[in-house]
């Protein structure tokens, strides 16, 4: 299997095999990119830095080529998070490599971090990881079990780097308005951070392995990143006065124009923190993402887990829950060949089941709304932003009009896909609608293009005439998006008026 990580400084892949239950590192690779460079204060990604990306995606699409496409998982973090034009990256790298790019928060991407440290090095108390990017900065809090908090913050080493310290020009003045920005951005967090407190603190990203390098030729005796040490390698920085000068052992040319910024960053995180020292832990966001598919292909998905929690918070109905979910699973089961539906889209349907009525937490009407509010704004661990997106949209759309101008433009999921999913969802919903167990028969449906014929007992619908108004009206509702729904009981009730 494979984790390509597409970050804001650097691109990189790895390669693992399941051996007995282990996973087994075979290759990395590393490009340097610096997509979070070619990011313009509107937030639009420069045609320099997108021909950057794909010059390594191709090189990447080589060494992919023999791995299974549903064992491969790329990546996509700040740059491409927040850039207003990253359909127009997805689109042109969709024709170099033949898999998904799954753009994720902020949140997950620290999650992620967190699982890689945890599986890499075992530790039986809290500990604090941190991770400087190039073009975000993220933070998790949390034990053996998993993470307890997670934050993302919007600064990086990159965009750090030509916001402070442009044309490689250091000064104690540059170094300070450096610090109070991250300060500034780490204010809303150490609170919290600071109450639940942690035993350990490391750093996994490649700035904090380089000032790790540095302060070891400093200090061989103190293996650990502590503040005075970051403020002695601050005040020789100064002293060089320029990122050409700086000619220290390990330190390359890209890295040069990163060390203050990143200094900058980890000083004002262990003053905000009161961190009192940092070792450097050689795993990250990619050994994360691999080892949470290696958990999926055993059958433990932490998506389930976060429908499972969301239940459990808004107090749901899991009996309806449970036959709103057995009637999708009958008519996917004979559509999904017709409509070319895969196991992901069976999985989305059946989350959405599970949390379609979320909403009655606020209010009765217009549950709908209320329900994707939350699942489009919750921290759903798990979820890439598409995953995410898609479900709201799904719920919001579970009943009443079918709008597909307000449908999220999509990736990941064409809309010819998105719109017989939701065909699905809200059939078995509305045939639920007395919410009984044993009370609805056998289903058998027949699915072409854009068409699904239902067929029920022949007296069975007659003797429930409000769930074959219900059915006409939705008849109605999905013709005006070019859908047909039939079923023999209602065109013979039509033909009879």
């Amino acid at each position: 299997m494979a984790a390509v990580d597409l970050g804001s400084n650097s691109f990189h892949l790895v390669i693992a095999r399941d051996i007995d239950g282990d996973l087994q590192l075979l290759h990395r690779e590393k490009q340097r990119v610096q997509l979070a460079e070619g990011l313009n204060d509107e937030l639009i990604l420069s045609e320099e830095a997108m021909e950057r990306g794909l010059s390594v995606l191709k090189q990447f699409a080589d060494t992919l080529m023999d791995i299974p496409a549903d064992s491969v998982r790329i990546i996509a973090t700040y740059t491409l998070r927040r850039a207003k034009n990253t359909a127009t990256f997805l689109r042109r790298a969709r024709d170099i490599l033949p898999f998904p790019i799954e753009v994720i928060s902020g949140q997950e991407e620290a999650r992620y971090i967190y699982q890689g440290v945890a599986h890499f090095e075992h530790f039986d108390g809290q500990r604090l990881v941190m991770d400087i990017g190039g073009g975000s900065t993220e933070f998790a809090l949390g034990n053996e079990v998993g993470p307890l908090q997670l934050s993302s913050r919007n600064m990086g080493c990159v965009s750090y780097a030509g916001k402070f310290f442009r044309s490689g020009k250091i000064s104690q003045r540059r170094f300070q308005q450096a610090i109070i920005q991250a300060e500034q951005e780490l204010e809303s967090i150490a609170g919290n951070f600071k109450r639940m407190g942690w035993q350990q603190a490391v750093g996994t990203s490649g700035s904090v392995k380089i000032i790790r390098d540095l302060l070891l030729l400093q200090s061989p005796e103190q293996p650990a990143i502590t503040l005075a040490a970051l403020y002695q390698l601050q005040q020789r920085l100064v002293s060089i006065g320029h990122t050409d000068q700086l000619d220290w052992p390990g330190l390359t040319d890209d890295r040069r124009q990163l060390l203050c910024p990143a200094v900058a960053i980890l000083i004002a995180a262990f003053q905000m923190l009161d961190i009192d020292s940092m070792h450097y832990v050689d795993a990250a966001l990619r050994e994360g993402v691999l080892n949470e598919m290696f958990q999926r292909l055993h059958d433990q998905d932490i998506r389930q887990l976060t429908m499972q929690s969301l239940q459990k918070r808004y107090q749901i109905d899991d009996d309806h829950c449970r036959r709103v979910q057995n009637t999708i699973q009958s008519i996917f089961e004979q559509v999904k060949d017709q409509w070319q539906l895969d196991t992901d889209d069976g999985r989305i349907l059946n989350w959405a089941s599970q949390v379609f009525e979320i909403g009655l937490h606020i209010n009765s009407s217009g549950i709908q709304k209320h329900s994707a509010y939350i699942l489009q704004h919750a921290n759903l661990p798990g979820f890439n932003q598409e995953q995410q997106l898609l479900l709201a949209a799904m719920v919001r759309f579970h009943r009443r009009k079918l709008k597909l101008d307000e449908l999220p433009r999509f990736y990941l999921y064409p809309q010819h896909k998105v719109v017989p999913l939701l065909v699905i969802l809200r059939l078995a919903v509305l045939l639920n609608q007395k919410r009984r167990d044993h009370w609805l028969p056998k289903l058998k449906v027949k699915a072409s293009p854009q068409q699904l014929q239902l067929k029920l007992p022949d007296d069975w619908l007659e003797k429930h005439p409000v769930l074959m108004a219900d059915l006409r009206h939705e008849q109605r509702l999905l013709a005006k998006v070019n859908f047909e729904l039939s079923c023999p009981q209602l065109a013979q009730e039509e033909t009879d008026v």
